[in-house]
């Protein structure tokens, strides 16, 4: 009985086949996935050409080193469908009398960017109605309409 279990049999074709039907079809099954990841996916791209955005370097650097010289903070919230951001000067004091916008959307997704624009209340903070879910987001805050040039500033935070 135990000879006729173990006798040798015959490799054929079709043996062969059901080999190597379920191996590629493994591999390709996974390289589609991957694909279609990859694809559906942030890009990652940050400037459509990298080459003019260096050319652009040196006078980037230089208004980061005038905002940093400024000494602004700023301080964003998100409660209740409400963002808000305090904008502090050097001399700790509130900026009051500009005009903010924030674009708004998670670090490695385009997909639900927004811009909005703040308005101003009396205590010196600003404030835009929007609606975002859970997880890590990042605004880029734009100052304009004050004695100094655009001041410029990417805050990342995290709505629960």
């Amino acid at each position: 009985m135990l000879a006729r279990l173990f006798r040798p049999r015959e490799f054929t074709g079709w043996h062969m086949w059901a080999v190597m039907v379920p191996f590629f079809g493994t591999i390709i099954s996974v390289n589609l996935v991957l694909a279609y990841f990859a694809n559906s996916s942030w890009s990652g791209l940050v400037v459509q050409n990298s080459y003019v955005a260096s050319q652009h370097f040196d006078t980037e650097t230089a208004a980061k080193r005038r905002q940093a010289a400024l000494g602004w903070t700023v301080r964003t919230s998100y409660q209740d469908g409400v963002f808000t951001v305090s904008l502090i000067d050097g001399t700790g004091r509130a900026i009051r009398d500009a005009s903010v916008e924030a674009t708004i959307g998670h670090p490695a997704s385009e997909r639900e960017d927004r811009t909005i624009l703040l308005q101003a209340d009396p205590s010196g903070t600003y404030a835009a109605p929007t609606e975002l879910g859970t997880g890590l987001w990042e605004a880029a805050i734009v100052v304009t309409g004050t004695d100094e040039q655009p001041w410029e500033k990417a805050v990342r935070f995290v709505v629960e």
